[in-house]
């Protein structure tokens, strides 16, 4: 019986021995900080359409988070690395799988432009590393194109229609002509914007497309001029939105009683570059404004000592983003992408960019919009005064619902 006894013993304890060595496995399986560096890479345009609003001030943002942060999380490294992917998305593709697979970078931060945005998600998805698209609009991106490692911050074209779509007809807007960039977020944002415009009551009286990086807008401003549109919808960014707007100036389009512009993507960048005296007037959508209040202008005045301008809504979501990822990081204990993303998703972003802003499952980020109108050169009282604003619309009205769209994983 003695024996026994002692041999029910050992079993406990060899059990007992075996529980721990699979509960010290088990631990040191956890995934913490990979290779013990987090490193972020902010895939940008450096040269070309969107470098302004984007370009070597979303790098300063991004660096600017990461020093913040304390230069470290949980005691690792952080590293920021950029390139240009020239607007071209092979260039963009094969930038983010080379590094990737070769300099084991953990997010891709930025990636302005709807068409290199899209290749850079599916590599990022394919490869389970965290794309954060700031500098981009396409809804493309949170439905059809959606991946459970992307997210959206900042705007998407369905925002920017829905802002300036429906508040612009209630102003007695009513009919509208669009200028459209001849690729995918021209068309999402036409599209978007005309259903915007026919269900609160106005009428889409015809559009023209144009080619990306335009330079001469004279025959497309005529086509405008001749609809008899009382609102120009520019479907389109960058340089292409500054030379329409510069055309339709020439062409004596705007002006009491004439004809109204409306940006649907306008940054303060481009406003800055066309000056007071051809911008005024001007309605535009916007996700952020560096003279909000008391926290948007402490941080803007950082920036401007680092870059020599204000920064634009994008380079904005640029910092506050790389804050969010970095904050999900530090509670998990991990850079694991989907540990992380969940965490994102859970915690409200509660910044100098929003408050109370909500990451949904689809990857969109849900914030407050702002309906601007630019000021006239008397209503500006300082540098970089350049917005009345005339709307703040919430984000459940901005953003359509994840019911709405077509991200098949966000609605299992």
């Amino acid at each position: 019986m003695k024996a026994v006894r002692k041999h029910c013993v050992i079993g406990v304890a060899l059990s007992t021995a075996a529980l721990g060595l699979f509960s010290a496995a088990a631990i040191a399986q956890q995934p913490g900080i990979s290779d013990d560096v987090v490193r972020i890479g902010v895939l940008t345009d450096m040269s070309g359409t969107f470098s302004d609003f984007a370009g070597k001030g979303a790098v300063e943002a991004v660096k600017m988070a990461v020093e913040d942060f304390g230069g470290n999380v949980n005691g690792k490294p952080i590293e920021v690395i950029a390139a240009d992917h020239q607007n071209k998305a092979d260039i963009a593709a094969s930038t983010a799988r080379e590094w990737i697979d070769q300099k084991h970078v953990d997010m891709l931060a930025d990636n302005s432009g709807s068409a290199t945005a899209l290749a850079t998600i599916k590599i990022a998805n394919d490869k389970k590393r965290i794309a954060i698209v700031t500098g981009a609009g396409t809804t493309r991106i949170t439905n059809e194109d959606c991946t459970p490692y992307s997210l959206h911050y900042n705007h998407d074209t369905a925002s920017l229609a829905n802002v300036a779509g429906k508040y612009i007809v209630k102003q007695g807007g009513d009919t509208w002509f669009f200028l459209t960039a001849d690729y995918s977020f021209g068309y999402s944002l036409q599209s978007d914007t005309s259903a915007v415009i026919t269900a609160n009551g106005g009428k889409v009286v015809g559009s023209v497309k144009h080619p990306f990086n335009a330079s001469d807008f004279s025959s497309f401003m005529v086509q405008a001029q001749g609809s008899h549109a009382k609102i120009i919808g520019l479907a389109n960014a960058g340089s292409d939105t500054i030379n329409a707007i510069k055309s339709a100036r020439e062409f004596g389009l705007l002006g009491a009683g004439k004809q109204q512009l409306a940006g649907l993507l306008v940054l303060i960048t481009d406003v800055h570059a066309l000056g007071l005296n051809t911008a005024q007037g001007l309605y535009i959508t916007e996700g952020w404004y560096w003279d909000l209040n008391d926290e948007t202008r402490k941080w803007s005045a950082r920036f401007y000592k680092r870059m020599g301008k204000m920064p634009s809504a994008i380079q904005a979501a640029d910092y506050s983003s790389t804050l969010h990822y970095l904050e999900a990081i530090k509670a998990t204990g991990t850079d694991d992408s989907a540990t992380v993303i969940k965490k994102m998703e859970e915690t409200p972003v509660n910044d100098m960019y929003t408050k109370n802003g909500v990451i949904r499952k689809d990857g969109l980020l849900v914030h407050d919009m702002y309906l601007m109108q630019v000021k006239t050169p008397a209503e500006s009282k300082k540098p970089w005064d350049y917005y009345n604003v005339r709307e703040v619309v919430p984000g459940n009205e901005a953003y359509p619902s994840i019911a709405k769209g077509s991200c098949t994983f966000a609605k299992q």
